[in-house]
């Protein structure tokens, strides 16, 4: 049976509030957690944008869910800090944190001043990244030149067993490149047949692990309601590759997003107040061989989604 967990969503909701939102997504019976890990917002709508990483031991404390948090090594941060955090969270909480590695978002990325390379060399470089992940984790002292430089780098704080390192893809393509190197991978909702072909190029092509998915939703009283929610706070992020990879800041995906429609945006959320169709439509995720899903509710306040999921949609799922 697959796990149901909670989508943190760190762009949307001030750090204090997601505390208290994943503890009581824990309460209502949600079995994980998983955090974005975001420099920016996708919109100035969504106006938050707090450090991951510090929040993500502060969750791990409060509840006993295991926690993935998906991050971007190789620009903004440099593989041997992400190595380290990586490591002393895995030290702290053994068994109950992984990390999904992607190649970024230049909206993240592009504060450094450095240049945004295209996306042949992100590839590149995040494979670099994960190499050398992996043998700082494993006790190795690193060096490294390349598109990332690692001079001697060990970790003196490790857990015994190695976080797992996941790989994040939207495309068949990527998913495919990611079981070369990854211990499960993580996609986001989107069309069955366009799911069913990147669990299956990652599963064709060796991918170990388990394969995991981000679903994002609107739950409220009303069809209405819940279709404002999605089309306030979501219709910023409905755009496909290149889009969503190049721009850089908030403003500029409010500008390229002001005539979105709500029928846009319900190819991207599943809208609806009926918790029956909610159910139904992750069941059916489920039955494409996702093991673990993430449900993340585009809205700003999460305490009736999560009290009415733990209520009437997650006893259904099991």
């Amino acid at each position: 049976m697959a796990t149901y967990g909670f989508h943190s969503s760190h762009e949307q909701i001030h750090p204090a509030e997601l505390l208290k939102a994943v503890t009581r997504a824990e309460q209502a019976g949600f079995g994980a957690a998983m955090s974005s890990d975001h420099f920016s917002p996708w919109s100035e709508r969504q106006g938050q944008s707090g450090f991951a990483w510090s929040w993500l031991g502060a969750a791990l404390q409060a509840t006993n869910l295991p926690f993935g948090v998906v991050n971007a090594p190789g620009q903004r941060y440099h593989p041997a800090i992400i190595a380290q955090a990586i490591g002393t969270l895995g030290a702290m909480y053994p068994g109950r944190f992984w990390a999904a590695l992607g190649t970024g978002e230049a909206s993240n990325e592009h504060i450094t001043g450095d240049r945004w390379p295209r996306k042949e060399l992100r590839k590149r470089r995040l494979r670099e990244c994960v190499d050398v992940i992996r043998a700082m984790l494993a006790g190795e002292e690193v060096s490294h030149d390349g598109l990332v430089t690692v001079d001697r780098a060990r970790l003196w704080t490790r857990p015994d067993t190695p976080p797992k390192l996941v790989g994040a893809a939207v495309s068949a393509d990527t998913a495919r490149w990611c079981a070369e190197w990854a211990d499960g991978l993580i996609t986001v909702g989107g069309p069955v047949e366009r799911l069913r072909e990147v669990i299956g190029a990652y599963r064709d092509a060796g991918g170990k692990g388990k394969v995991a998915l981000q679903v994002h939703l609107s739950w409220a009283e009303s069809d209405d309601e819940a279709m404002a929610i999605a089309h306030d706070q979501w219709r910023s992020n409905v755009f496909s590759p290149p889009v969503s990879w190049d721009l850089e800041t908030a403003e500029l995906f409010d500008v390229v997003s002001a005539d979105v429609s709500p029928e846009k945006v319900a190819e991207t959320v599943n809208v609806s107040s009926d918790l029956g169709w909610h159910a139904a439509r992750i069941s059916e995720y489920a039955d494409l061989g996702f093991e673990e899903i993430y449900l993340h509710h585009v809205g700003q306040e999460q305490a009736a989604y999560i009290d009415a999921f733990g209520a009437k949609v997650l006893p259904q799922l099991s």
